[in-house]
């Protein structure tokens, strides 16, 4: 088979033998996702025992995508200045994160929660087959919101907690 299509390749062949058409079809990404993929903005990680920084980690067990979204709250205003994310996944889940990654800077943590995975989908114009990369992002989000909550309300449960124990601390000294 293969020596007779190079002979045909090279039109060595003597008599003609009729081909069916080969029709490949091409899974095609959307250029934003190729953009994002090719360029991901905000890779990378915060120190995720910062009272400031919420970490959400999320995964899809059917594909196997993992995502990691980061966010850094500014305390005085209470504002995302910055966010960051690393994933394991295909081109639409980076590409995903990284849209993510964007949209939540400077904003408040009420209007990221807003934010839903077919805003994201819609962007990206990722096909139904890859709506869970977006789901994921979505989901992180929500997670990192979730963490940076828990540790302020863990910090201001442990401030209160100590501002009491003051005074007994200092009275054993005596």
């Amino acid at each position: 088979m293969l020596r007779l299509a190079s002979k045909r390749l090279l039109g060595l062949t003597s008599r003609e033998i009729p081909s069916r058409p080969v029709q490949i079809l091409p899974r095609l990404y959307h250029e934003k996702v190729i953009d994002h993929y090719n360029n991901p903005r905000n890779v990378g990680s915060f120190d995720k025992n910062d009272p400031n920084v919420g970490t959400g980690l999320v995964g899809a067990p059917a594909c196997g995508d993992v995502m990691k979204l980061q966010i850094k709250i500014d305390e005085e205003s209470g504002k995302i200045v910055d966010a960051c994310f690393k994933t394991f996944g295909c081109g639409s889940a980076i590409a995903s994160s990284s849209v993510a990654t964007e949209w939540v800077k400077g904003k408040s943590m009420d209007e990221v929660l807003t934010i839903k995975n077919t805003e994201i989908a819609k962007h990206l114009s990722l096909p139904p087959v890859k709506l869970h990369c977006s789901m994921l992002a979505e989901d992180a989000i929500k997670a990192a919101v979730k963490d940076v909550e828990l540790k302020r309300a863990k910090l201001k449960g442990n401030s209160s907690a100590d501002a009491a124990n003051a005074p007994i601390e200092k009275a054993a000294d005596a």
